[in-house]
C-alpha cells in the first residue's frame, strides 16, 4: 500500500497557523514512508471562497517549503461526481430526501428546548409514505437529501492518536444533510468522495473533527469506500485556553503575519512541529528541516493535549536559525526591513555589527530598533534616566577623558581599554560601569562590544551624547 495524505483547506480566509501544523504531519507521515502528500481546495462554498484567500494559501506554502505531489484538486469542480454518489445513496435507501421546510425545523427545535431535550434533526424524512411525498412535490416543496446514519448505532475506529474512539449516532444531531436543495454537497459528503477518489489511506486532521469522522465513516461503508486511516489532532490555544482564532486573536493566528514581520520559514516549521510532538528518539537535534524531521517521524510522537501557541518558543527558534545565517545571508534577509543606509561604513565593520547584533534579533523587522542610534540621535527612555543619574560621574569622567587626551577613535580597543581603565580607577562593576555610558550614547541597555559602538558613532556624535545625558541628569 502507498501511503497517501493530504491538506484539504477552505479558501474561506487567511491561512492559519494550525492550517499549516496539520499539513506538515501529514507531509512527514507521507514522506517517512515514501508515499505521497495531495493538496485539494474545498471551494463549495461559493460565497465565502475568496480567489485571494486561495493564492494567500498556495504562496505560504511555498514560502514554508511545503511541497505536495501533482496538480492541485479544487473540490468545486467534481460537482458531478458528488452527484453520482449521492444518486447511489438514493437508489440504495442509505439517504433520503427530506421536504421539512424553515419553519417546520424551527417549532421541532422549539419543541425541544421547552422540552429540555438535545436540540436536533428528528430524523422525520425516514418515515415519509410515498403519499406524503407525492402532495410535498405537488406543493412544490424543495427537498434536502439527508444520510441515514441508522438508529443507535456505535461507531468505532481505532485514531492514530487517541486509541480507541466511539461515537453513538444518537449524539450526532440527527440525519445531516448531505446535499442542499440548489444541488451543492456538504462537507462531510464531499469530503468523503473526494478522500476516496483521491485514494487517501491517512487523514491527519483536527480533533475538531471527530464528529465529523463518526458521519463520514458512516457515508464510506454506505458508498462501499474503504475507510482510511484516522488521527485527531490537539488544537492550538492560547495561554489562556482559547482556541486560537483571527476573530479572538487578530494576525497572531495567521501566517502572514510572521512572514511580514522576519521570521524565517524553517523557523516557523520546526516550531509548528514542536507544539503537539515530541519525537520518540531523544537524541534527535531540536533544528531540523522538513526532510531531516521526516525520515524518523513516529505519528506515535503526537499528543493528545492541547498545543500551546508560545511566542518566546517561536521566538528562539528564530535566533538559533538567524544565528546560523552566512553575513551575505543574513544581509539579504534584512534588506527588505533597514532603513538606514549601512554603506556609511566599511564592509568590514558592517559585518562585524551584524555579527554583534544578529544575537538580539527575534525577527528581521527589529533591525532598525538595534541600529538607529547610528544614524540619528534620540531622547531617553524614561525607564533608564535613573541609571544616568546613578552613572553621572563616570560619564563625566569619559567625556573629560576624551577632551583631554587623544583617543584613537579609529582603534574599538583602545575605546574598550579607555573604559575598563575608567572602571578600575573607579572601583566600578561591569553593570554600573557600562550601563550609564552605554545609555547615554546608544538610548539602550543592550547592544554590541561599548568600544565597538563607540568607534563607530566616532568622536563627535560621542561627545555630544554624552553631553546631553549629563545635561539630563542636571
Amino acid at each position: 500500500m502507498t501511503v497517501i495524505t493530504r491538506i484539504a483547506p477552505s479558501p474561506t480566509g487567511n491561512l492559519h497557523l494550525g492550517t499549516v501544523r496539520t499539513a506538515l504531519y501529514n507531509v512527514l507521515f507521507a514522506r517517512k514512508h515514501n508515499g505521497k502528500f495531495l493538496f485539494r481546495l474545498e471551494d463549495t462554498d461559493r460565497e465565502r471562497s475568496k480567489e485571494e484567500f486561495t493564492q494567500e494559501i498556495i504562496e505560504g506554502f511555498k514560502w514554508l517549503g511545503i511541497q505536495w505531489d501533482g496538480e492541485i484538486l479544487r473540490q468545486s469542480t467534481r460537482n458531478s461526481n458528488h452527484t453520482e454518489y449521492i444518486l447511489e445513496l438514493l437508489d440504495s435507501g442509505k439517504a433520503y430526501r427530506c421536504f421539512a421546510s424553515p419553519d417546520e425545523l424551527d417549532q421541532m427545535r422549539k419543541k425541544q428546548r421547552e422540552n429540555k431535550e438535545p436540540e436536533g434533526y428528528d430524523n422525520r424524512g425516514r418515515n415519509y409514505t410515498q403519499e406524503q411525498i407525492d402532495n410535498y412535490i405537488k406543493e412544490g416543496r424543495k427537498a434536502v437529501v439527508r444520510l441515514n446514519l441508522g438508529s443507535d448505532r456505535n461507531i468505532v475506529w481505532e485514531d492514530m492518536v487517541r486509541g480507541n474512539m466511539s461515537i453513538n449516532t444518537k449524539d450526532l444531531g440527527g440525519d445531516p444533510v448531505i446535499q442542499k436543495a440548489n444541488g451543492q454537497v456538504l462537507y462531510n459528503f464531499a469530503v468523503v468522495a473526494d478522500d476516496n477518489d483521491m485514494g487517501m489511506t491517512h487523514i491527519l486532521r483536527g480533533e475538531d473533527h471527530l464528529t465529523n469522522t463518526a458521519k463520514q465513516i458512516v457515508i464510506y461503508e454506505a458508498l462501499g469506500f474503504k475507510v482510511p486511516n484516522f488521527g485527531h489532532l490537539p488544537l492550538i490555544f492560547t495561554k489562556d485556553k482559547q482556541k486560537l482564532s483571527k476573530r479572538k486573536h487578530g494576525d497572531i493566528a495567521g501566517v502572514d503575519k510572521y512572514r511580514n514581520e522576519g521570521y524565517l520559514a524553517e523557523a516557523l516549521v520546526n516550531y509548528l512541529v514542536s507544539t503537539s510532538y515530541t519525537s520518540p528518539d531523544s537524541s534527535q537535534a531540536e533544528l531540523q528541516n522538513i526532510e531531516e524531521m521526516s525520515h524518523n517521524f513516529d505519528y506515535h510522537g503526537l499528543s493528545k493535549s492541547p498545543a500551546i501557541y508560545d511566542i518566546q518558543k517561536l521566538n528562539w527558534f528564530n535566533r538559533e536559525y538567524i544565528a546560523r545565517l552566512s553575513h551575505s545571508e543574513l544581509m539579504s534577509h534584512l534588506a527588505p526591513f533597514l532603513s538606514y543606509d549601512l554603506k556609511r561604513f566599511s564592509e568590514k565593520d558592517i559585518e562585524l555589527l551584524l555579527e554583534a547584533i544578529k544575537g538580539n534579533l527575534n525577527k528581521f523587522n527589529e533591525i532598525d530598533s538595534n541600529v538607529f542610534y547610528f544614524f540619528e540621535d534620540s531622547t531617553q527612555d524614561a525607564a533608564l534616566e535613573k541609571f544616568l543619574i546613578e552613572g553621572v560621574e563616570v560619564n563625566k569622567k569619559l567625556l573629560d577623558r576624551i577632551n583631554e587626551s587623544k583617543l584613537d577613535f579609529s582603534d574599538a580597543n583602545q575605546m574598550k581599554e579607555e573604559i575598563n581603565l575608567l572602571g578600575e580607577e573607579k572601583g566600578l562593576k561591569a553593570k554600573s560601569l557600562f550601563w550609564p555610558i552605554r545609555i547615554a550614547i546608544s538610548y539602550r541597555s543592550s547592544g554590541p562590544d561599548l568600544g565597538f559602538v563607540m568607534y563607530l558613532l566616532g568622536r563627535d556624535t560621542v561627545v555630544k551624547r554624552l553631553q546631553a545625558a549629563i545635561a539630563v541628569v542636571k
